[in-house]
């Protein structure tokens, strides 16, 4: 069946304008990076006139039934529905075993033999039966080659299926919409930077990553996806899930297209494309190049509470960052997802450098990409002396900064303040910016091969 995606979130509140797209069978579908999906899926299906049956197949096997709406398009105020069911009672070797306990199976054994009788029990090393030989244990393991039963006992079915019990005014062929959540189906972006040889400028790509384990096959889909922190109450209705995983990788050049939705954002894809159960698709999400960022050298002290915890030689982080707006050749809502950082080394071969995640990010906000710990640039911290009185605390401060690179650099020195309710900083060597109530920012010189020191002297009270 060829499929067609197309997705609006709120159908039932603008009936009038969706007339064109309900003349067509197809399916719809949106994708939320929570985990889970909103599938609507209209066929052409043989209705009966009066009370009668409807089945509806090939459905994602994660549906929350509390989601299903069924809607007559070609008759909708003739079409009742009296009841809808989502079967999901997946058959299984365990669960037909376990509805023939105490009827009647046969066994073909490797070696040739066979076996029929009654099934008493089974577990998952072997199977009891009795014979007329009396009561024989069959090793389930290696032994057994095929267990035949004479039919599929009642209420097992081979695959997830909706159905209907409705009152129709008419007969014939109508087209019907059934929507419904479904988990199991995510998506999660992820980008590729290339830094060029200076640290002043990357290239940038980032891709689309959608992880369908919902139990369907979304085929020639008009794709949207949708970014954002969308509120979900807990599910208690039942789900089934397929067990098996499998991933493949499809790669496509062409790209989403983003629009403010709601409070979050949608990017839709202008082309169909098939998702299928199992399989981790890439798909392209933007390209930029020559986007020009800023490395920063970060020695940063979390200010424990414990004394002597801040004290000794710490790492000093590489960051690059940069501005998502227009200028800058971005300009586009970036959904949350993972950085990975390249730069060709000398014999012009990329080289992996680092890796992030990154938070959802709107226009105009800053990207901040944590590459690693700088191996050429130490620091040391600690707290040189301290006096402490019945309400208030002084501590006198060192931080050491070595520079064994062949180039002067940086480093933004973070401090944060959180031993009392109030602070303040005097006897300072460098100039600080407070960033906020209890956190000051320092921005040390390092000559090449040199090192340099800052001190200050801070008094806390409460």
């Amino acid at each position: 069946m060829k499929r067609f995606f197309s997705v609006l979130a709120v159908v039932s509140m603008f009936p009038v304008c969706f007339v064109a797209a309900a003349e067509k069978p197809g399916v719809e579908l949106t994708v939320y990076n929570q985990d889970f999906g909103l599938v609507k899926d209209k066929r052409f299906l043989d209705i009966k006139k009066g009370v009668s049956s409807l089945r509806f197949e090939d459905v994602a096997a994660s549906i929350e039934s509390t989601s299903l709406h069924f809607k007559n398009l070609s008759d909708p105020a003739g079409c009742l529905i009296l009841e809808q069911n989502y079967e999901y009672d997946l058959v299984s070797a365990d669960k037909l075993l376990s509805k023939y306990l105490g009827n009647t199976v046969r066994l073909a054994a490797k070696d040739g033999k066979s076996y029929e009788g009654t099934l008493l029990s089974y577990d998952s090393d072997s199977l009891v039966l009795r014979t007329n030989a009396g009561i024989s244990l069959v090793s389930r393991g290696n032994n057994i080659r095929e267990i035949a039963f004479p039919e599929l006992p009642q209420g097992l079915i081979s695959k997830p299926a909706l159905s209907w019990i409705l009152s129709s005014s008419r007969e014939g062929k109508q087209l019907v919409e059934v929507s419904y959540l479904a988990r199991g189906i995510n998506w999660l972006a992820d980008y590729i930077a290339v830094i060029n040889k200076d640290d002043t400028r990357i290239d940038l790509s980032g891709w689309v990553s959608i992880d369908n384990r919902s139990g369907a096959d979304y085929r020639d889909a008009a794709l949207k996806l949708i970014a954002g922190d969308v509120n979900r109450a807990r599910e208690e209705s039942p789900m089934m899930m397929y067990d098996a995983v499998r991933k493949e990788a499809s790669l496509s050049g062409a790209q989403f297209e983003e629009k403010a939705f709601f409070e979050y954002h949608i990017y839709s894809l202008p082309r169909p494309v098939t998702v299928r159960q199992n399989q981790s698709k890439q798909i392209s999400l933007l390209s930029a190049g020559d986007i020009p960022v800023k490395k920063s050298f970060i020695f940063e002290n979390r200010g424990q509470f414990y004394p002597g915890s801040e004290q000794g030689e710490r790492k000093v982080s590489v960051v690059i960052e940069l501005r998502n707006d227009k200028g800058s050749k971005l300009g586009m809502p970036l959904p949350k997802g993972r950085i990975k950082a390249y730069k060709q080394d000398a014999d012009a071969s990329l080289q992996f450098i680092g890796e992030d995640s990154l938070d959802h990010t709107p226009e105009g906000e800053m990207v901040k990409i944590k590459l690693g710990e700088a191996f050429d640039v130490v620091g040391e911290r600690k707290v040189v002396s301290s006096r402490q009185g019945t309400n208030w605390l002084e501590e006198s401060v060192e931080v050491v900064l070595r520079n064994h690179k062949d180039n002067n650099i940086e480093v933004k020195v973070i401090e944060h303040f959180n031993r009392g309710a109030n602070w303040k900083v005097s006897q300072n060597s460098h100039k600080f910016v407070k960033t906020d109530a209890a956190t000051a920012e320092f921005l040390i010189p390092v000559s090449v091969k040199g090192e340099n020191e800052l001190n200050y002297t801070v008094k806390y009270w409460w």
